[in-house]
């Protein structure tokens, strides 16, 4: 990155040349009766295939594997609701370094397993973010760690533009793309790339309406921080740095809202006609896409499906079966 922390197309190129060697290249699929029921032309970025089940492994595995061996040395530090700390776990596992994970005590089980299982060492905070904050902070004074912010990080915004980078050669010409928001770094990394390669493509947040601070934030012009988020999109309940707040305004069309209901209703049209499996943070888009239909009435739209951690524990209780 530049002295400045600027991130450009040759960033996000680099980035993908650096996390080939570990990162999927993650399938786009197609439903033409999801096209019918959106009015327009779907394309599918389905980053819940990726390592982790979630697209935050290309942000991890660039900002890890571009460490140098002294820095290395000393570890990884992070903070996550989930699929970032599965990611940085995974990244440091293959690197062969180690990795401690700042996690709120609600995270989802599902989510807490995955960072258990790639070898991290786990510290729990209370679900705000001064906590995490807090907590990362007291460890990262013990033990001098890299720190790997989830999304306020060059090396993390660079790798998650990739999936636009990806995006845009496997579908020839998109008008437009949508893809979730919460503390703002893939949607900075995918508008940066997108907008480099196709200055006139329109790029979209999707946000949940019970966790709308960037929403809010683009509106009146100053970014919206401390409230306490109300939504199923458990991956969305972060807030935008500094950094992220600028970019976005910078490089984006803006950002859309959709209700937990409308969610739970588009995990349910991709799983019964598209036959997958995403989280309600992943299922945003497209719900943003039918409650705003007529804003991509015929036109070809890409949607990150961003993650497919769901928790099961309610439809397979333990002992069943």
């Amino acid at each position: 990155m530049n002295a400045n922390g600027e991130i450009t197309l040759q960033h996000i190129r680099d980035a993908a040349a650096r996390i080939a060697p570990h990162a999927h290249v993650t399938p786009v699929l197609r439903s033409t009766s999801l096209d019918e029921l959106a009015g327009c032309e779907l394309h599918f970025k389905a980053e819940h295939l990726q390592r982790v089940g979630a697209f935050k492994f290309r942000g991890a595995s660039n900002a890890v594997f571009s460490l140098d061996g002294e820095t290395a040395a000393r570890g990884v530090l992070t903070q996550s609701s989930g699929n970032h700390g599965a990611a940085i776990a995974l990244a440091c596992k293959l690197r062969g370094i180690d990795a401690t994970v700042v996690v709120p005590k609600t995270v989802a089980p599902v989510k807490l397993a995955a960072i258990e299982g790639y070898g991290a060492r786990i510290m729990f905070c209370e679900p705000t973010m001064q906590s995490r904050d807090e907590v990362t902070a007291k460890l990262l004074a013990e033990s001098g760690a890299e720190v790997i912010h989830p999304f306020d990080d060059p090396r993390v915004i660079a790798g998650q533009g990739t999936v636009a980078l990806e995006l845009l050669q496997q579908v020839e010409r998109l008008d437009a793309i949508v893809a979730p928001v919460s503390g703002g770094g893939l949607l900075s990394g995918i508008a940066i790339a997108a907008k480099s390669i196709h200055p006139d493509i329109e790029v979209f947040g999707a946000e949940p309406g019970g966790a709308s601070d960037a929403h809010d934030s683009l509106a009146e012009g100053r970014r919206i921080t401390g409230r306490i988020a109300d939504t199923i999109c458990d991956g969305l309940r972060g807030q935008l740095s500094e950094r992220t707040f600028a970019l976005i305004r910078a490089h984006t069309d803006g950002i859309l809202l959709a209700g937990d209901d409308e969610v739970r209703d588009a995990m349910r049209w991709i799983y019964s006609r598209a036959k997958q499996v995403v989280e309600p943070s992943g299922a945003i888009g497209l719900a943003v896409v039918r409650k705003h239909r007529e804003r991509f009435r015929g036109k070809r739209v890409g949607i990150v499906l961003s993650g497919g951690n769901v928790d099961l524990s309610a439809l397979f209780p333990e002992g069943a079966g």
